[in-house]
């Protein structure tokens, strides 16, 4: 019977899928390249800093409010019928920016625009249909997902730097919306499943479950109200509100502040893709970390690199030591995804996975908005950045404390296959 079985899993497909989907998704186009077009939107608006910076604000406060609509949706309806639509749409908002007059609430529109739509094609409804797929093999399959967003992150803002100085910011934006709709959503189209049960599989391609205890079943979990009350809900959700704040501030505003000490646009941009490397390798090395070891431990190790990176640019302004710096913030930046999914799975479960992930990205989407706009409006009213970095390192190691404060896993790994129930009872940390 083992001949039968085919020699990949499916769900590898799938993974490989979305990391091309994340790759040219709203997260690599909207926010890791919007420092790159920072200062081309400030020329083109005649607008200050913070201006700009709140069309970004807006762009996360929409994608937050509507995150866990979109994580109740595909909990509903599986995630090809809200990330297909929610692609489509995406791509052609992009196209839209052609339309884009002088007048800075129409960025505004399109910014929101972008954010209500990119959260039907973003990290949390991926992150759910990757984690109905896998179980044992949960992290790494999440960090390879995430590879794209990494991937993309990585190439996005100096490709952007390239179509703005060629084509213009809403050249940029066209450009790379087409891309979306011609390639990416074709793919996706083709070879995105929802669950492994649909297609006469089982979760990580195994021929064997556990034994399940009463009232036990695969899709087991806290609902949405018994997760709110939590302690263990809140100790995630304002750990990830003070990381996201912190990192995604420097991180938008990292190509800038290069710039004004004296770097120059194509090494700004490049400081910007280090980040992205970065984030690369934080996106993979976590998940592959996740399966294996204590997760709190993993988190509170990326959040101390990125509270060190913070600590960097607020202590010097030199160039050489910015560019440890991206890297570094990069990493916490890169963690960040992967272990809000991974968490909410372990703690929670699946049965409403969905709406409970939405509502931590949500959270996390906010305070990242609101961090770039406090480094924006920091900078209009001090000509400077130390106060917010000095905020963001002591939020940084606010938030690994928090880490520390988790207990073990409620939920953890019930599947096995065919190399022995070693492998798939044991869970680190629990």
């Amino acid at each position: 019977m083992s001949n039968d079985r085919p020699r990949v899993f499916y769900g590898w497909w799938v993974v490989l899928t979305v990391a091309l989907a994340l790759f040219l998704g709203p997260p690599p186009i909207m926010v890791f390249s919007f420092g790159v077009f920072l200062k081309a939107l400030s020329g083109e608006f005649h607008s200050g800093r913070a201006a700009v910076s709140l069309g970004f604000t807006l762009h996360n406060l929409a994608g937050a409010l509507c995150a866990p609509l979109a994580g109740r949706l595909v909990d509903r309806f599986g995630g090809r019928r809200v990330i297909l639509p929610s692609t489509a749409i995406f791509g052609t908002i992009l196209l839209s920016s052609q339309f884009c007059s002088g007048k800075i609430s129409q960025l505004y529109v399109f910014y929101l625009a972008a954010g209500m739509i990119g959260s039907g094609a973003g990290p949390v409804v991926y992150g759910i249909v990757a984690s109905h797929w896998f179980d044992r093999r949960r992290g790494l399959a999440l960090g390879l997902m995430m590879f794209g967003l990494g991937a993309g992150a990585l190439v996005m803002p100096s490709l952007a730097q390239r179509l703005i100085a060629h084509f213009g910011w809403r050249g940029a934006y066209a450009a790379i919306g087409a891309a979306v709709l011609i390639i990416s959503l074709p793919v996706m189209a083709v070879f995105l499943k929802d669950t492994p049960q649909r297609m006469g599989l089982l979760p990580d391609g195994t021929t064997r479950v556990r034994t399940p205890t009463v009232g036990e079943d695969l899709d087991q979990g806290l609902t949405w109200h018994d997760a709110w009350n939590t302690w263990t809900f809140w100790l995630l959700l304002c750990a990830f509100i003070l990381v996201s704040a912190s990192v995604q501030g420097c991180f938008i505003h990292m190509a800038a502040m290069l710039s004004d000490r004296g770097s120059t646009p194509e090494a700004s941009a490049l400081a910007t893709s280090l980040v992205g490397a970065a984030l690369l390798i934080g996106r993979v090395g976590t998940g592959y970390l996740l399966d294996r070891f204590f997760a709190p431990r993993i988190a509170a190790l990326a959040f101390g690199a990125a509270a060190v990176g913070i600590a960097l640019l607020w202590a010097t302004s030199a160039i050489a030591p910015a560019f440890a710096a991206a890297f570094l913030v990069g990493l916490g930046l890169g963690a960040e995804v992967d272990i809000i999914a991974f968490l909410t799975s372990r703690y929670f479960g699946l049965r409403s996975f969905g709406v409970i992930y939405g509502f931590i990205f949500a959270g996390f989407g906010l305070a990242g908005g609101l961090g770039v706009y406090l480094m924006g409006a920091a900078f209009d009213v001090r000509g400077s950045y130390t106060l917010p970095l000095a905020a963001f390192f002591i939020a940084t190691l606010v938030a690994v404390l928090l880490m520390s404060q988790l207990g073990p896993y409620r939920y953890r790994v019930r599947l096995l296959d065919d190399c022995g129930p070693e492998q798939g009872t044991f869970q680190p940390g629990s």
